[in-house]
C-alpha cells in the first residue's frame, strides 16, 4: 500500500514543482563537484552561462528543458541522470507515477517522465512526454553521435523540426530518427500531445 497520495489540486502540483528545483540543483552541483569542474568550466562545456548554472544549483531558478539538457551534456550525462541518482539493479520494480523521475518545464508546460528504474546499469531509456497545445520544447541540442530514438505518438499531432526540415507524426504513428543533430518537438494540434520515445542508453 502506498502512503503518497496523488495530487488533487493545482496547489499541490505547484508545491511539487517548487520542491523539484532545489533537488535538481543539488544533483547538478553533486555531479559537477564529482568531476572537479568549476562553474566556469561547466558553463564553457554546456553553453549555459555561469550565472544561470549558479542560480539552478542554488534552487532559485527552475531551468527550461533546453537549459537542463545542455547542462546534462556539459556534465557528460543524460537528462535522466540529473533527475535521479542511480541505484542497484533489482529483479522487479514497481514505479507508481509519484516515483517516476519527472522534469517539468514551467515555460513551455512540457512534462518529461522517465518510465524505467534509474539503475546503475542503464540499458534502455523509456520516456513519456506531454506537451500542451501549440507548445514547443525549444531546440534541443544534438548528441554529437548517431543516437537512435524510437518514438510513438499516443495522442495528438507532433511535429519534429530538424535543421533540414520537419516531420509530422500523428496519433498512433511511430517514427525513428537519429538524434545527432539539433531538433525540437512541437505540438501542432489544438489539444494535449502525448508521445513516448525509447533509446539505448549505451548509445550516448
Amino acid at each position: 500500500m502506498r502512503n503518497v497520495k496523488p495530487s488533487s489540486s493545482g496547489v499541490e502540483e505547484a508545491e511539487l514543482e517548487a520542491a523539484e528545483a532545489p533537488r535538481l540543483g543539488a544533483r547538478i552541483r553533486e555531479l559537477r563537484q564529482e568531476q572537479g569542474l568549476t562553474l566556469e568550466a561547466l558553463a564553457e562545456r554546456s553553453g549555459v552561462s555561469r550565472a544561470m548554472i549558479s542560480k539552478v544549483e542554488r534552487g532559485t531558478n527552475n531551468p527550461t528543458l533546453v537549459v537542463a539538457v545542455r547542462i546534462a551534456q556539459g556534465l557528460g550525462v543524460g537528462l535522466s541522470e540529473l533527475m535521479s541518482r542511480p541505484r542497484p539493479k533489482q529483479a522487479r520494480v514497481l514505479l507508481p507515477p509519484e516515483q517516476q523521475p519527472t522534469f517539468r518545464d514551467a515555460e513551455s508546460g512540457a512534462v518529461r517522465q522517465l518510465l524505467v528504474p534509474p539503475f546503475e546499469t542503464r540499458d534502455v531509456e523509456f520516456v513519456r512526454f506531454t506537451l500542451p497545445a501549440r507548445a514547443s520544447t525549444g531546440e534541443l541540442p544534438g548528441k554529437g553521435v548517431a543516437v537512435g530514438k524510437y518514438l510513438a505518438v499516443e495522442k495528438g499531432t507532433l511535429r519534429i523540426d530538424f535543421p533540414d526540415g520537419s516531420v509530422t507524426v500523428g496519433s498512433q504513428d511511430a517514427f525513428y530518427f537519429e538524434a545527432d543533430v539539433p531538433h525540437a518537438f512541437v505540438n501542432v494540434g489544438r489539444g494535449e500531445c502525448v508521445f513516448y520515445f525509447a533509446m539505448a542508453r549505451g548509445q550516448r
